[in-house]
């Protein structure tokens, strides 16, 4: 027995065709959709990951410089004299004028 498509009323052939469009947009709406979301979803993975990175790389820097300056505050120079409030500069007399100090300066 073979199946004779003329003997199908148009209204009954429009109808189902009206359900496989209706069937191919909603599927092609869901996987754009979807697809949307994965996006979304990758771009803000890569966002925080990115956020991330970059904080940790200030955290970490401003952690060594707080260390390299605490590190720095504690060496001592032999035969060095402080002044008032921890500054470097040490007054010497001068051998020209003998009025204003000479400063000596470290290596910075």
């Amino acid at each position: 027995m073979q199946f004779d498509l003329s003997a199908v009323e148009t209204a009954t052939m429009v109808f189902f065709g009206t359900l496989v469009v209706a069937l191919v947009i909603t599927v092609f709406m869901a996987t754009a959709a979807f697809a949307a979301l994965v996006l979304v979803g990758v771009g803000r993975l890569a966002w925080v990951i990115a956020a991330s990175t970059l904080l940790g790389l200030v955290h970490g820097i401003n952690h060594l410089w707080d260390r390299l300056v605490h590190h720095a505050a504690t060496v001592e120079f032999p035969g060095e004299l402080r002044g008032d409030f921890g500054t470097d500069f040490h007054g010497q007399p001068s051998p020209s004028t003998g009025t204003y100090p000479r400063v000596a300066l470290r290596d910075s």
